[in-house]
């Protein structure tokens, strides 16, 4: 019996076959993953913790030290490393292959829940982690430039927009923002005119504080009438500042600017970015172990189509 007899005596029925395995081809192709490299990445989880101003010591063993006890008691754990440096801790966990990256992730967060006790009580907030690996480059760099804002407005703009929605994209283990920082009010204080007024520095940073108060103000009552007292006393911007009376010498007000210079700045002035020789805030996407870096990228332009994707701006610290 020939096998192809059939297909001959009945054309159509072939034609349609024909098509029906080219259709099941050509979307079984669309749904085919692709990426540039085999899949090899290891699960890989970053644990960040802040203290403003502490020592690498006082975070290597005040703050490293437990949050790693609780940690490595975690299964499938490989290998486990830590970073301290002034004010910031960075342990790195690494899983094996057959571990679950959103399973671990579980885990490391109860991990972080139970070493809260043994943490201290100047960490203002919990340890945060991120499903990444530290020492993986970023897939995407987007340049944020403008002609009318600051670089602490674009930085204000980028962390409150930006990169919460790119955050939300399926695949993406962090968003960091470099090359400024948030906008802050810089206070310069003159050595001698506090020394000409007999004014110490924690006077200057009581008043600072006193001024940038935000609490109740209580209420009013006169007989069957009350009234709520709203006001704020957050002060934002540097002219804010300027007119605050720190201290009363010989019967006069004796004001901020009188010992000090005040202006609108940011919170690091040594950070700084570049892109295309301007003034630049940088946002670098990192993608979480498993990832499909060709995907991801086309969701984020479906996130952003008309933002331009930057593979090599530059930067530089200063």
């Amino acid at each position: 019996m020939n096998p192809s007899a059939l297909f001959i005596r009945r054309p159509v029925a072939t034609t349609l076959l024909t098509l029906g395995v080219a259709l099941a081809g050509l979307f079984a192709f669309l749904k085919l993953p692709v990426a540039p490299l085999p899949q090899v990445d290891f699960p890989t989880i970053a644990v960040f913790a802040t203290i403003p101003g502490a020592s690498p010591d006082t975070m290597a063993t005040s703050v490293a030290t437990p949050l790693e006890r609780h940690l490595g008691v975690i299964a499938d754990v490989t290998e486990m490393t830590s970073q301290s440096t002034i004010g910031t801790t960075r342990i790195t966990l690494q899983f094996g292959l057959n571990r679950n990256i959103d399973g671990a992730a579980r885990d490391v967060q109860a991990g972080i829940n139970a070493a809260r006790a043994d943490l201290p009580t100047s960490l203002r907030n919990n340890p945060t982690y991120r499903k990444v690996n530290p020492a993986d480059a970023p897939i995407a760099i987007l340049a944020m430039t403008s002609n009318t804002l600051t670089r602490g407005q674009i930085y204000d703009a980028a962390s409150t927009v930006v990169q919460q929605a790119l955050s939300q994209i399926d695949g993406i283990g962090q968003v960091a923002i470099g090359g400024s920082s948030l906008p802050a009010v810089r206070v310069e204080l003159n050595p001698l005119a506090l020394f000409k007024y007999g004014i110490g520095l924690e006077d200057v940073r009581a008043a600072l504080a006193s001024a940038n108060a935000h609490s109740p103000k209580g209420a009013i009552e006169d007989g069957d009438q009350r009234f709520q007292i709203y006001t704020n006393d957050q002060a934002n911007r540097a002219a804010d500042y300027r007119p605050l009376v720190i201290a009363y010498r010989d019967g006069s007000p004796v004001r901020l600017t009188d010992v000090a210079e005040v202006r609108d700045s940011v919170e690091n002035l040594r950070n700084q970015g570049l892109a295309n020789g301007k003034p630049a805030v940088l946002v670098f996407l990192y993608k979480q172990p498993g990832a499909n870096i060709i995907t991801r990228s086309i969701v984020s332009k479906r996130f952003f189509p008309n933002s331009k994707l930057r593979s090599q701006p530059r930067s530089m610290s200063s």
